[in-house]
Formats: structure tokens, C-alpha cells, sequence
């Protein structure tokens, strides 16, 4: 009897470890903002450019890391950009308010140049919410990118940023018979953003990466994207297990990739959306220093 209660109390106390452990781990991995390292090389950035380093946030769905977000300011803040960058799914479209965001973005454009782009919660929203997200983000002094783009001027020299967004029938769910065969074409790209001038160096901002290849074709040099959350579940040696889209072990869940030497990256966002919990899948930031 003696013996069968000492197993009894070390099988307990293991459990009761492992429940204590997987608790600290899911808190972390929701909790502790982690920094993702990039460096792009291409002949076609301007040597003037050469260490130009850009912050990356994405998929933010307002939440708040430490009052005003403090904590998040401070970490962007640390890696001194030249620009922010603002990759879509910074609210939830369920959102009676808007004020996490707004008072992020507020924060950040006041000290760095900062640009946005729409993802399919912004996209989701009813039109006065939608207008009234807009208007006061461009009160703020955030540059919302909508299908158009900018030259980033240093010195004599300049790249070009551009911001796009597509119809939410491109998101591919795998439930729906309406959406899944739909496919992101580069003729589309074109009609939404013209053509490009291939000598110049182009970025874009947009926020599903599951249409790199289009990018690519396109002219796109470097794209910044968002949207897979990292696959909310992170597998060791697997990778993300899931997307928005449900579809298990997405193609593009994070960090960067390469094709016909184009340059994709995919920040795993900082919130949670409508997924709940992240494990092993810190929320994210991407710096991404440039270099010829």
C-alpha cells in the first residue's frame, strides 16, 4: 500500500509538472515578443540604401502588449528603423473600438515614417467603420497604401513601396466550392497596380503571402506580408499547422523565401484573430536590413 501511494504521488507530481509546464509555454508563447532577422541583398538597391533597415509589425488584431502597448513601442523603438511598416490585420473586424491600434500607429508615426496597408479584418468591416478607420489613421500621420505606391527618397536616389490589397475571393477556403479554385493571376496584379519600372528596386506590402509567385512574376523584388499567423501551432521539424484558410501546413507560414531571385518574407503577427492561442509561435516582429 505504501508503495502503490508513492507511485500514486510521483505520478501526480509529473502531471501536474507537465500541466504547470504546457501553462508557462502557451503564456509565453502569446506574451513574448520575439525579433525576426532579415537581410536582403540585390544590385538593384542604391548603395545610398545600404543598411536601410525597415520594422515589419503585422496581424496585431489589437492587442495590447503591456499598457499602451509599451512593451511592443519599446522593441521597435530598440532597432532604430528608417521606416515601420504595417502589413494588415491590425484589428478585428468584430472590434467596437479601435483604439489599441490607433494609439499604437499614433505612437509609432510620430517618430518614424510609417506606412499601412488594409487585410481581410480591415477589409471585412462595415464602410463607416471602415472610413472612419482610414480617416483617422491619415490623421495620425499614417500613410495608408491603397493599390498605389510611393518612392522612398535618400540622397539622389529612391525605391519604390508599394501597398496592395485584393478581393477577399482570392483568400482560397478550402470549405468553400466558390473560393477555392479562384486564383490570383499576374494579369490581375497589373490591372491593380499598372506596370513597374523593372530597374528600380520594388517592395510591396500586402497581406497573404500565398501568391508569391504572382509577386514574383510581376516584378515585385521584396514582399512583406502577414496573414498565417505563423500557423498558430508551431511543429517542431513540421513547421505551422494551420491557416485562416484552414488549410494544414500552409506553403508560406514564416520567414523567408526565395524564387528567380525574388525575396518573400512572412511575419507570424502579433495577435491572435480568431484562432485563440498560439503555442510554441511567439508573437512576432520582422527587421529586414537592405544591402547591394
Amino acid at each position: 500500500m505504501v508503495i502503490l501511494k508513492s507511485k500514486k504521488k510521483v505520478i501526480l507530481s509529473v502531471i501536474l509538472i507537465l500541466i504547470i509546464i504546457n501553462v508557462v509555454m502557451i503564456i509565453l508563447s502569446n506574451t513574448l515578443i520575439q525579433v525576426s532577422r532579415y537581410k536582403v541583398k540585390s544590385d538593384k538597391i542604391p548603395s545610398v540604401f545600404n543598411g536601410f533597415k525597415i520594422v515589419q509589425v503585422s496581424d496585431l488584431h489589437s492587442k495590447s502588449f503591456g499598457k499602451n502597448n509599451s512593451n511592443l513601442i519599446k522593441k521597435i523603438e530598440k532597432e532604430k528603423p528608417d521606416i515601420v511598416v504595417m502589413t494588415g490585420d491590425m484589428i478585428n473586424t468584430k472590434d467596437d473600438n479601435f483604439d489599441v491600434f490607433l494609439d499604437f500607429a499614433g505612437a509609432i508615426s510620430r517618430k518614424y515614417d510609417t506606412y499601412y496597408i488594409v487585410g481581410n479584418h480591415e477589409q471585412s468591416l462595415p464602410k463607416d467603420k471602415f472610413s472612419l478607420l482610414i480617416n483617422r489613421l491619415e490623421q495620425a500621420d499614417t500613410k495608408v497604401l491603397d493599390n498605389n505606391f510611393i518612392k522612398i527618397n535618400k540622397g539622389n536616389d529612391s525605391i519604390n513601396l508599394y501597398g496592395m490589397w485584393f478581393n477577399l475571393r482570392y483568400y482560397k477556403d478550402n470549405n468553400s466550392n466558390y473560393a477555392k479554385d479562384i486564383n490570383f493571376s499576374e494579369e490581375t496584379m497589373a490591372s491593380i497596380l499598372g506596370s513597374f519600372n523593372k530597374n528600380d528596386y520594388n517592395i510591396l506590402l500586402t497581406h497573404n503571402p500565398l501568391y508569391f509567385e504572382t509577386y514574383s512574376n510581376w516584378g515585385v523584388d521584396l514582399t512583406l506580408t502577414g496573414h498565417i499567423h505563423g500557423g498558430m501551432i508551431r511543429l517542431p521539424f513540421l513547421g505551422g499547422l494551420l491557416s485562416p484558410e484552414r488549410k494544414f501546413f500552409p506553403k508560406y507560414d514564416f520567414g523567408k523565401y526565395e524564387l528567380n531571385n525574388k525575396v518573400l518574407i512572412v511575419n507570424r503577427g502579433l495577435g491572435n484573430g480568431d484562432f485563440g492561442i498560439r503555442l510554441l509561435n511567439n508573437p512576432d516582429i520582422s527587421v529586414i536590413t537592405l544591402s547591394n
